[in-house]
Formats: structure tokens, C-alpha cells, sequence
């Protein structure tokens, strides 16, 4: 029995002294634009620790690189899931989709630009080593970091 409670002591203690991963929404600008990404981070992790640049699917900003952002903040990286289209725009239509990701691609400059608004503002966070920075990408995503390396 007393092992029982020494287990359970040491388990409760152990869930208690880890640190929750933090998330936060964060405006930020382009242009005219108003955007609106998702940072997660390890509130426990002291100084400054590597940045991940998050980039979601065509559909806009979901849950799927949220979800992405906060395990990469697990593993105990700053994460920022960037917003490509504009505060609020995500949809689950394919042709609204397409147009919003196809405006973009056929902008390349627009679309690196953007994509750099969004690095700036992970690259500007006080928890963040601008040394230290990757970007991960999912379909549009995966071109959009594709586009973001080729500008320099």
C-alpha cells in the first residue's frame, strides 16, 4: 500500500511540475491586411529557444496546424501558425479554397511577402532565437515555405 501512495504522490507531483503549452492569438499586418496567426509555446522553457514557422493547408488557418503549432511547442519550439488569407477566412469549400490559394500563387510575390509577415512577427517574439528558425508547410503550405526559402 505504501508504495501505492509513493506512485501516486510522485505522479500527481510529476503532472504538476510540467508546464502547460501556452497559445495565444496574434494580430499582425500585412499591408491592408489584417491577419490573425496562433502561437504556441512551453511557458516553463527559460531563454531563448528555436522558432517554427507553421503554414497551413489552402482551407485557411484550421486546427490541423494549430494542433501542429502546440506539438511542436511539446517538443519545445516557439511555433507560430502564420495566417495567409485574412482574420477569419478559413473554409471548408474547395472552389473557395482554390481561389484564395490561386490569388496567392499566381502572386508569387505577394504570396512571399505575406508568408514574411508572418516569419517577421515569429522572428520579432521575445521567446524566439532568430537564429534558430524553420518553417514547415502542408500542400499550399509546402509551397508557400518553398516560395518563403527561395526569397532568401
Amino acid at each position: 500500500m505504501r508504495y501505492i501512495l509513493l506512485c501516486l504522490a510522485a505522479s500527481i507531483l510529476g503532472v504538476s511540475a510540467q508546464a502547460a503549452v501556452k497559445t495565444e492569438a496574434v494580430a499582425y499586418r500585412h499591408g491592408d491586411i489584417e491577419l490573425e496567426g496562433y502561437l504556441a509555446y512551453d511557458d516553463a522553457a527559460d531563454g531563448k529557444r528555436p522558432g517554427v514557422l507553421v503554414v497551413p493547408e489552402w482551407w485557411g488557418l484550421g486546427n490541423h496546424a494549430k494542433h501542429s503549432a502546440e506539438q511542436l511547442a511539446e517538443l519545445g519550439y516557439v511555433a507560430f501558425a502564420v495566417d495567409m488569407y485574412g482574420k477569419g477566412k478559413l473554409t471548408k469549400d474547395p472552389k473557395e479554397a482554390g481561389q484564395w490559394a490561386g490569388a496567392l500563387r499566381n502572386d508569387r510575390q505577394l504570396l512571399r511577402d505575406r508568408v514574411k509577415a508572418g516569419l517577421d512577427t515569429l522572428l520579432a517574439n521575445e521567446r524566439v532565437d532568430p537564429a534558430r528558425i524553420g518553417a514547415i508547410g502542408y500542400c499550399f503550405g509546402g509551397t508557400t515555405v518553398l516560395e518563403l526559402a527561395r526569397s532568401g
